[in-house]
């Protein structure tokens, strides 16, 4: 071994030496402050520490109560459920599907019984649904059959209605016929305006929510008049525009009718008209009375 040259490595000048023994030094103190000194500092935030954990107990325990709280469920018309409305419920598809078709004959179900005859659903998926059914107040105060048939018996002998024309009445004339409030009695005068005029008391049936026993009553007092006028539209010159415009025909019956004028010659009576698709012809009575065929 070269004891010369390993001599002449470790030969430091006097600063060397002490700039090493300096760097000693502070290694020896840095390892004793490390051993002795104590670097926790649970006892210098231990207070903001506990303020935090309470806080995250309270997030925890309103992030539960959040989990189990129960959907809250306000009470509803069972003649508009929607096709997730009645998912959320526990209806079938096919349930579903029956109050959906009954609703597109403009028909509604007045009582849970009506409803579950309707749709079938079962007995105990009724009686989870039936607390919220919520049907207007119409049906709820309206009389039976039977108290309808005895005030009839029981007046048989007094002096018999005069009735109005429909076509003039008044929201306060018809207001005074059981089951036709404030609200039908402003519908019925909107469907009047929008139809131009009655032309049949059947017509009555189409004003949207009318009980069987509204509708009775104002037969009873109201009638078609005489002297109704109505502006009738003349089928065999008018264009799309106007003939949508009917309350009758939307717009693709429009259509309809104007290219099968246009390929088979104008009409001459309704029943030319029940030939094209989608005619309503269980109303084509109604209509008739309606058209201008010149």
């Amino acid at each position: 071994m070269n004891f010369q040259a390993l001599y002449k490595f470790f030969n430091y000048s006097k600063e060397q030496r002490k700039a090493l023994i300096l760097l000693l030094v502070l290694i020896f103190c840095a390892q004793a402050a490390v051993f002795f000194m104590d670097f926790n500092t649970d006892g210098i935030d231990s207070e903001e520490k506990q303020q935090w954990l309470s806080l995250q107990v309270e997030i925890d325990s309103l992030k539960n109560a959040k989990e189990k709280a129960e959907y809250k469920r306000y009470p509803f018309n069972p003649n508009f459920i929607t096709d997730y409305k009645g998912y959320t419920l526990g209806m079938s598809v096919k349930e579903i599907d029956r109050l959906h078709a009954y609703r597109k004959q403009n028909k509604y179900v007045n009582s849970a019984e009506e409803f579950q005859k309707l749709t079938k659903v079962s007995d105990s998926l009724l009686s989870t649904m039936v607390t919220f059914f919520k049907f207007p107040d119409w049906v709820k105060n309206r009389k039976s059959k039977a108290t309808y048939v005895n005030y009839k018996e029981n007046n048989r002998n007094k002096k018999a209605i005069v009735k109005r024309d429909i076509n003039y009445a008044t929201a306060e004339q018809l207001i005074e016929v059981y089951g036709v409030g404030g609200a039908f009695s402003k519908r019925i005068l909107n469907y009047r305006s929008k139809i131009g005029a009655f032309v049949s008391m059947e017509q009555i049936t189409e004003v949207w929510g009318l009980s069987d026993d509204a509708v009775q009553g104002i037969k009873e007092h109201f009638k078609v008049g005489e002297q109704t006028a109505v502006n009738k539209l003349a089928i065999n010159n008018a264009s799309i525009k106007d003939i949508s415009k009917f309350p009758y025909f939307n717009y693709k019956l429009s259509r309809s009718i104007v290219i099968y004028r246009s390929m088979n010659g104008d009409f001459k009576k309704i029943e030319d008209l029940l030939e094209i698709k989608g005619f309503p012809v269980d109303k084509a009575k109604i209509i008739a009375l309606y058209l201008d065929f010149n």
